[in-house]
C-alpha cells in the first residue's frame, strides 16, 4: 500500500488552512456554547423577581440555584464521557434538545420543588454540551491556532451569559420572569434543526473507533472540502497510552498530575465565578439598585470575560498556556480586591466589573481551550468532561452558599475580599501542569 493510500488525519488537519466548513463548525459550536451560557446564567437574573413573587427566603432558594450546577457536574461526568463511546455529534444533539425543553418547562414551574427538579434536568443536559463542543472543535482545528480558535468559540458562553442579562433587564419589568425562561428555552430548540443538518462527527474519533474508511472519507471530505478518493486507509499518529479505557487514561503515566491540577484549577475558578454572578444581582438589589440596573451591571462581568477569553487564547498560542492562564487568575484575584473596595454604588463600578470579568472569565475560557490538548483522542472527551464535572462542584458550592453568607450578615465587601483567595489558588494550581504542556 503506497503512502498516498494512507492518511494521518491529525497531520492532514494540521498541515492545511482552515476550510470554510471548519469555520462554519466554529460558528455552530459558538452558538451551542452561547445558548449553554444563557441557560446556565439565567436563574441569577430571574432570582430576585422569583424571591419577591413567591416570598421565599434567600437560603431556601439556594437549592434551586444549586440544582443546575449539581446536574452540570453529573451530566459532565456521565453524558460528557459517553461521547468517547457513542460519538460527539449524538451527545451534542441530545444535550441541546434536553436543556431547551427543560428551560422552557421551568418557566411554568409553580413551586420550589418542581423548579428544582427542572433545573437539575437542565443541568444534566448542559453538562454534556460544553465538553463535547470543545472536544469536537479541538479535533477539527489545526494545533497551531487551537487555543485562539477554541477560546474564541468559548466567548460564546460569556456572550450568552451577558445577553440573557440584557434580555432579563428588558423582559422582566414588562412580561415577568417567566418570559426570560421561555426565551432561554426557545433559542436552543430553534438551533437544533440547524445542528442536525450541519454538525459532523469527529473524523479523529471515527478513526480511533475503527469506523469504515468510507465513513471517515465522507466526513473528512465534507469538512475539509477536498477529495480523498485515493485514500484507502485512515490512521491517527498519537503518543501511545498505557491504559485502554478512557477514564483510566486520565491517571495513567504522564497524565495523573495534570488531571489533578486541571480539576483543582477549574473548581476554584467556578467557585469564584458562580458565587459572583449568581448572587450579584440580589446583592445589588439589596443595595438599592433597580433589578434592571442590577441585571445590566452583572452582564458587564460576562462582556469583560468575552474580550478576556479572546486575548487569553491568543496569548496561549504565543506563550506557555499554563503561565498565561495562571497570570489571568492572579490578576482576577487583584480585580476582586479592587471590586470589594470600590463598592456597588461607585461611579467606577462598570469598569471594575468589566476588569474582573476580563481576568476571571478570560482565565476560565483559556482553561477550557487548554484542556482538550492535554489528552489523547481516545480519552479527550472524558478528560475534558471530568475536569468540568469535578470542577462543577465549585460552582455548586458558589451558587449554594451565596444566600447562606448573605443571611449570616456577610456584606458585599466581605464576600468579594474572600473570593480573592480561591482565585489565587487557581493561579497556583494550573502551574502544576507547567512542565507538562503538550498538544495532542
Amino acid at each position: 500500500m503506497n503512502q498516498a493510500a494512507v492518511l494521518d488525519v491529525r497531520a492532514f488537519i494540521n498541515d492545511r488552512k482552515m476550510s470554510a466548513y471548519q469555520w462554519l463548525l466554529v460558528g455552530l459550536c459558538f452558538l451551542i456554547v452561547a445558548v449553554d451560557g444563557m441557560d446556565v446564567a439565567i436563574m441569577g437574573f430571574v432570582a430576585p423577581s422569583i424571591l419577591a413573587e413567591w416570598g421565599i427566603a434567600k437560603p431556601a432558594f439556594g437549592i434551586v440555584m444549586g440544582a443546575a450546577p449539581i446536574g452540570l457536574a453529573i451530566g459532565a461526568l456521565l453524558a460528557g464521557s459517553s461521547s468517547d463511546w457513542f460519538g460527539r455529534r449524538k451527545v451534542l444533539l441530545g444535550s441541546v434538545l434536553t436543556f431547551g425543553l427543560a428551560t422552557l418547562a421551568t418557566a411554568h414551574a409553580g413551586n420550589l420543588q418542581s423548579m428544582t427538579a427542572l433545573r437539575f434536568l437542565t443541568g444534566l443536559a448542559l453538562g454534556a454540551a460544553m465538553p463535547n463542543a470543545s472536544t469536537l472543535m479541538a479535533e477539527y482545528v489545526p494545533e497551531r491556532i487551537r487555543s485562539t480558535v477554541i477560546a474564541a468559540m468559548f466567548t460564546g458562553f460569556n456572550l450568552g451569559s451577558a445577553a440573557i442579562g440584557f434580555v432579563a433587564a428588558y423582559l422582566t419589568p414588562r412580561f415577568g420572569w417567566q418570559s426570560v425562561l421561555t426565551f432561554g428555552g426557545v433559542l436552543p430548540l430553534l438551533l437544533l434543526p440547524v445542528l442536525f443538518v450541519l454538525l459532523p462527527e469527529s473524523a479523529r474519533y471515527l478513526v480511533v473507533r475503527n469506523a469504515p474508511a468510507e465513513r471517515v472519507r465522507r466526513v473528512l471530505s465534507r469538512v475539509s472540502r477536498s477529495s480523498l478518493e485515493q485514500v484507502q486507509r485512515f490512521e491517527l499518529q498519537e503518543a501511545p497510552v498505557a491504559a485502554k479505557q478512557p477514564l483510566a487514561v486520565l491517571f495513567s503515566r504522564g497524565y495523573g498530575v495534570r488531571t489533578l491540577c486541571l480539576w483543582l484549577t477549574y473548581f476554584m475558578g467556578l467557585l469564584v465565578i458562580y458565587l459572583s454572578t449568581s448572587w450579584l444581582p440580589t446583592m445589588m438589589k439589596d443595595a438599592g439598585l433597580g433589578i434592571d440596573r442590577a441585571s445590566t451591571l452583572t452582564a458587564m462581568f460576562q462582556l469583560g470575560g468575552t474580550l478576556g477569553g479572546l486575548l487569553v487564547g491568543v496569548a496561549m498560542d504565543r506563550a506557555g498556556a499554563s503561565r498565561v492562564i495562571s497570570l489571568s487568575y492572579l490578576l482576577g484575584g487583584g480585580a476582586l480586591l479592587l471590586f470589594a473596595m470600590t463598592g456597588l454604588t461607585s461611579p467606577w463600578i462598570v469598569p471594575v466589573i468589566l476588569l474582573t470579568g476580563f481576568c476571571l472569565s478570560g482565565a476560565q475560557t483559556g482553561l477550557n481551550a487548554y484542556a482538550p490538548g492535554c489528552y489523547p483522542t481516545i480519552a479527550r472527551a472524558t478528560g475534558v468532561s471530568w475536569m468540568l464535572g469535578v470542577g462543577r462542584f465549585g460552582s455548586i458550592l458558589g451558587s449554594s452558599i451565596g444566600g447562606l453568607l448573605l443571611s449570616l450578615g456577610w456584606g458585599f465587601q466581605s464576600i468579594f475580599l474572600t473570593l480573592a483567595v480561591p482565585a489565587s489558588i487557581a493561579a497556583l494550581a494550573i502551574l502544576g501542569s507547567r512542565n507538562r504542556d503538550t498538544t495532542v
